[in-house]
């Protein structure tokens, strides 16, 4: 058997997650249309395809033992010039999301790794582009706000093409793998707000 390439986030539910693909495609970044966006919990990681079973099971453990929390996205920061990134910051569900990913993250577990930098959840609106292209991402989407209820998170694969596809969603408090289609929604959406200015 091989080895595949898997991530694990939280989809930023619609319209939210298309506005902001579109967006990051406008500022030049060709990986946007590749990338569903999203909350990193676990980056790209390569395991043994054999490994799959285990990790499905793991993921689906850590679901059932949350409940839906809510997430706010307001503004914008960068983690240049260490890193060339612009993002949406979130200024609500930083801690559970925190919490999140150091379980999956398990030392005992299936998915244990180490970052390269610290856990910082934020989404991604532009990535190694030009200063200018970043530039216009931090200042146009300044005004941006978003708020919904985060009910799962994801596990992710991706394909020899590079595009990144979901394979399920895990339910919180069930843990039960919901079957996903490639697709830039996920999550349900309760009481959506967001509003863009600049």
């Amino acid at each position: 058997m091989g080895t595949v390439t898997l991530g694990v986030s939280i989809a930023v539910p619609e319209p939210y997650g298309s506005l902001l693909q579109e967006r990051r495609a406008g500022f030049g970044d060709p990986a946007a249309h590749c990338i569903p966006t999203h909350v990193t919990l676990v980056p790209p990681t390569e395991v043994a395809e054999e490994r799959l079973p285990g990790i499905e099971a793991h993921l689906a453990g850590v679901a059932a033992d949350y409940q839906p929390f809510p997430v706010r996205l307001k503004g914008t920061g960068t983690f240049r010039p260490l890193s060339p990134v612009v993002f949406v910051k979130l200024v609500e569900g930083v801690p559970l999301c925190n919490r999140l990913q150091q379980q999956i993250r398990d030392e005992s577990g299936p998915l244990a790794r180490e970052l390269q930098f610290p856990y910082h959840p934020h989404v991604t609106v532009a990535h190694g582009i030009s200063e200018e292209g970043m530039d216009r991402a931090d200042e146009e989407l300044a005004g941006f706000e978003a708020a919904w209820t985060c009910r799962s998170f994801a596990l992710y694969e991706q394909g020899a093409d590079g595009v990144w596809r979901k394979l399920y969603d895990y339910e919180f408090g069930s843990g039960r793998p919901i079957a996903a289609v490639p697709a830039q929604g996920g999550s349900p959406v309760d009481t959506p707000t967001a509003t863009t200015t600049g």
